[in-house]
């Protein structure tokens, strides 16, 4: 994935970008304040930590913005602890977004349950971000749409209440606006990953394919971001 030069993104996303990353640092200041971090405090009152099995057990859910995300762990020797899923659920998409077509035999989840999976945050021991991937569509069993409809989503999402804690919602949510342009990023080449593989395995249903598992991976760490967004505005 080509590298992101932030002088050639438009002033207000700039601010905006700043804006999520004073956001983020506040969460870190309370939580730290008291001991806790992002991670434990999805974790808590959830009892022993199984691999595969997602924290909180019935998801987070925003019924108005119909963004979703929930945490879980199951990819050993990654150097991450577990990983964050985000998505949004048909009726929080832009009017007429659809899936694209698809002719294979597994059943998608259609209507209001034709959910997109936005991006993935991985997270390490410590409780803090060190990376985003995008992943194929069995993993986490959703409706696809193609990139620029996902990238569209991107502005609905929104954790707006207080379960299973205020600081993650808040953190959770503007992580996808400070780290915007290596999520578009990855979403495209995303697409571009599915489209060769086609290419390559003409007769499997790429979406189905085990060995197509994360189609990109960027490493990320906030602190960076945050100092390239306002050399930027500078």
């Amino acid at each position: 994935m080509e590298t992101i030069d932030f002088t050639d993104l438009p002033r207000e996303q700039l601010e905006h970008m700043a804006e999520a990353g004073a956001r983020i640092l506040e969460c870190y200041r309370v939580l730290n304040k008291a001991g806790l971090n992002i991670v434990g405090e999805v974790l808590k009152g959830q009892g022993e930590f199984y691999e595969l099995e997602h924290y909180p057990r019935d998801d987070v859910f925003d019924a108005d913005t119909h963004s979703q995300y929930y945490y879980h762990a199951h990819r050993d020797g990654t150097g991450e602890h577990g990983h964050f899923h985000t998505f949004l659920r048909q009726p929080g998409m832009p009017e007429g977004t659809q899936p694209v077509p698809y002719s294979g035999e597994e059943p998608w989840p259609e209507g209001k349950d034709a959910l997109s999976h936005l991006i993935a945050i991985s997270m390490d021991a410590y409780g803090f971000p060190i990376g985003l991937f995008a992943t194929n569509r069995w993993v986490t069993a959703e409706a696809w749409y193609k990139a620029e409809d996902v990238i569209r989503m991107l502005n609905q999402f929104n954790i707006d209440h207080a379960w299973p804690s205020w600081p993650v919602n808040i953190w959770m949510t503007a992580m996808m606006v400070l780290f915007r342009p290596q999520i578009e990023a990855l979403l495209r080449q995303r697409d571009m990953v599915v489209a060769d593989w086609m290419k390559a395995h003409p007769n499997v249903d790429v979406f189905e394919d085990r060995a197509l598992e994360l189609t990109g991976y960027q490493e990320i760490n906030v602190e960076s971001q945050i100092k390239a967004v306002i050399a930027a505005l500078h």
